[in-house]
């Protein structure tokens, strides 16, 4: 069973008044970006990630474990609707990320909004601690992007732009300033930003106050262990209030959309 509940509507029924399933239009539109403001777009990162009923957001090490079918059809809009994929290397590595791919559900939808085929990948690194050989370096739709600061190693800086990439400096230091990333992209035409996390980096862009939306699905299971939280890193000296923008259901997992409040 499938419901979605937005904020100013609480049912979906068909016209049997049986529940059904919604289409990647419907869920496109659920999950579109505000439009843009007159002028010069400002740019919106918003995150997806998926957390246990116990808070935690991997399973031996991986997020899939926790995830569900229906989770990974919004996955895929989400990523079908953003200009750029920001993520960590630790996941990168972890998740084993390939490139990202055209789909023809959103082939449409994408040229309307003068995006490209597919979604870029941005990888965060200080280290570019990276497998420069691996398919989402040498052979992507869209270049991907490597995003580190100035003081990376000029060797694996040479590496990572031999295999393709595009190396992006956003930080003065080793590691990515998470404001000056946001900027960056921005700058490089990515105003509809989209992070994968891990709870690393999502709670860098969390500290530096740069989150402007959560997608969030809440999955049925109870693990306990030492997993990380979605989130991870200091906290902020003040809670940052979300407000719920819109709530999918199916087999219990719970979809949130949850923008600034």
């Amino acid at each position: 069973m499938r419901r979605l509940f937005p904020v100013t509507d609480q049912t979906a029924p068909t016209t049997s008044g049986q529940e059904r399933e919604w289409s990647l239009d419907e869920l496109a539109e659920a999950y579109a970006y505000p439009p843009p403001a007159p002028g010069e777009p400002r740019p919106r990162l918003r995150a997806n990630m998926v957390s246990t009923l116990d808070g935690a957001a991997q399973h031996d090490g991986r997020s899939q474990p926790i995830s569900t079918a229906a989770d990974m059809r919004i996955f895929g809009t989400l990523r079908g609707l953003a200009d750029v994929v920001v993520a960590g290397a630790e996941t990168v590595r972890q998740e084993q990320y390939r490139p990202a791919r055209a789909r023809a559900e959103f082939a449409a939808r994408r040229e309307a909004a003068g995006q490209g085929p597919a979604p870029a990948i941005a990888v965060v690194t200080a280290s570019l601690d990276l497998d420069f050989s691996l398919p989402l370096f040498t052979s992507p739709l869209v270049p991907t992007l490597v995003l580190t600061g100035a003081a990376a190693a000029p060797d694996r800086v040479a590496a990572a732009e031999k295999a393709g990439a595009r190396v992006v400096i956003a930080g003065d230091g080793m590691g990515v300033d998470p404001a000056r990333a946001v900027r960056a992209l921005a700058e490089l035409g990515h105003t509809r930003l989209l992070t994968e996390g891990g709870p690393r980096l999502l709670g860098q862009f969390v500290a530096a106050g740069v989150l402007d939306e959560l997608c969030l699905t809440v999955s049925p299971m109870l693990t306990a262990g030492d997993a990380q939280r979605i989130a991870g890193g200091p906290s902020v000296p003040v809670p940052q209030r979300f407000a719920l923008m819109s709530l999918l259901e199916e087999d219990g997992f719970l979809f949130g959309r949850y923008g600034r409040a």
